[in-house]
């Protein structure tokens, strides 16, 4: 079906109860592939599939999660080629959740009562939910979460493989934030590794050839710590105060969110590790800052820059509990996109803004990871994109259309060069239809959505995807 869009004004504020929803109201409904609604023009040339992640159930047998980071994970696929476009929504059947569902009771988590929370972690049992990223690596599917080790799921149907370490590669956690490095033809991830000394444990995923693990060191406390950047010649973690509460970890007690604590004292650390000499690590403490998620990051000359969002402290994490518990907060807000430029000789770091707008899940043009790019890609506060030109600062912005966009994701056209020469995803979330749809929209012009691929049902927040070519 093809037809007119009327996009919707910038003043189109999404409601508190549609965002509530999306923290809160399980995946509507589970499917493989099946032919999606669009309206407007589907452009002929984008091919492939994009997958995108998140929580996709909130609680189980009538008891709720305490947080939505305890969410069950389900992969959304939308498939674009000559049959049309197809979708596809599942909860990823990880081991634990089969085993909950096996019991027909929750074995996980902290909705338990304290004594089941305690013999768990006597046990070291806990559920690996798979839901915050997504990652391809050599033409095969993962389900990350920052705690555990990856699940590979089947890229045709979205069906669980398993749980895997990668042939005993990895050590402890794996992060659900792996980054490209297009000149190394390779992709990093970290992951932490906690006990007596947390170790950050680093690793590559060569585009051919086996995953490697490169080195790890000890960090100075048990941090949490969500994503890290790489360039063409270094790895990149910014360290924040923010840290497991041992005692609470330890005796499981309270709610999921008082596991973490803000420690503003401690400072941020800044830790650069050279990718080909691991062992020659440059490290400094900043002031306290918190940061969820990474641009892009280059080499320049002796210094390194970085482009980041940036937090003044962690209440944003504080902020996604509350969703949880029905408190209904205000939207999500107080990132801001800055630039941070590290002279290694020196060890000292400086950070800018970019811009005054609150945004969210930035993004560059694939090919561009590690080394400079001209554009960036934003989520804007809850329902608008942005493209900021780095040459001239100018920040491009435009009503997604929709009630809630998520993280654009830039898909280029065949044989493109400019960084804007092809087309922005993004899942979205209409509430008039309480349905989601997938908006495509021109990266040059950023005029509005050229066309929608619409699912018959709501889908929960997404945090994270990936776009794989045909």
């Amino acid at each position: 079906m093809v037809a007119a869009i009327s996009p919707r004004g910038v003043d189109a504020i999404p409601s508190p109860a549609l965002r509530a929803r999306l923290w809160r109201d399980d995946l509507a409904r589970e499917h493989g592939f099946e032919p999606l609604a669009v309206e407007g023009a589907m452009p002929a040339e984008l091919r492939g599939t994009l997958y995108r992640n998140g929580p996709g159930l909130f609680g189980q047998f009538g008891k709720r999660y305490s947080h939505p980071f305890e969410g069950d994970g389900a992969v959304t696929a939308v498939r674009f080629g000559d049959g049309g476009v197809l979708g596809a929504s599942r909860v990823t059947q990880t081991a634990g959740l089969l085993a909950e569902r096996a019991a027909g009771e929750l074995k996980y988590g902290f909705s338990l009562s304290w004594r089941r929370r305690f013999a768990n972690m006597l046990r070291g049992r806990f559920k690996n939910t798979a839901n915050t990223s997504v990652m391809i690596w050599q033409g095969r599917l993962f389900g990350m979460m920052e705690g555990a080790k990856p699940t590979e799921l089947d890229p045709q149907d979205l069906e669980m493989i398993g749980e895997t370490d990668l042939g005993g590669m990895i050590v402890g956690a794996f992060s659900a934030h792996p980054h490209r490095v297009a000149s190394r033809a390779a992709s990093y991830n970290f992951g932490l590794e906690y006990g007596k000394t947390t170790r950050l444990h680093m690793y590559e995923l060569p585009d051919q050839g086996a995953a490697r693990r490169i080195g790890s060191l000890a960090l100075q406390g048990p941090a949490m710590l969500h994503d890290f950047i790489a360039t063409d010649t270094h790895l990149i973690f910014f360290v924040p105060p923010s840290r497991v509460h041992v005692p609470r970890m330890l005796l499981q007690l309270g709610r999921f969110d008082d596991l973490f604590c803000w420690r503003p004292e401690l400072g941020t650390e800044i830790i650069c590790v050279p990718i080909d000499r691991p062992d020659e690590v440059v490290r400094f403490t900043t002031d306290a800052f918190y940061q969820w998620h990474f641009t892009n990051a280059f080499d320049r000359g002796g210094e390194l820059v970085i482009d980041y969002v940036r937090y003044p402290s962690f209440d944003s994490f504080y902020a996604i509990g509350a969703y949880a518990r029905g408190d209904n907060p205000p939207a999500l807000s107080g990132g801001q996109a800055h630039r941070a430029t590290i002279s290694l000789a020196t060890r000292t770091l400086r950070s800018e803004p970019l811009f005054d707008d609150s945004c969210e899940f930035p993004t560059v043009a694939p090919g561009r990871e590690g080394r400079e790019h001209g554009l960036s890609y934003f989520a804007l506060g809850d329902n608008a994109i942005g493209k900021l030109d780095h040459a001239t600062g100018r920040l491009s912005t435009r009503p997604s259309g929709e009630d809630v966009s998520t993280e654009p994701l830039f898909v280029a056209r065949p044989g493109a060069i400019a960084e804007d020469d092809g087309w922005l995803l993004a899942l979205c979330h209409d509430e008039t239809s309480d349905r989601a749809c997938v908006a495509v929209y021109d990266a040059k012009r950023l005029d509005g959505p050229i066309a929608r691929a619409w699912f018959d049902h709501q889908i929960p927040i997404t945090f994270h995807g990936t776009f794989l070519g045909s």
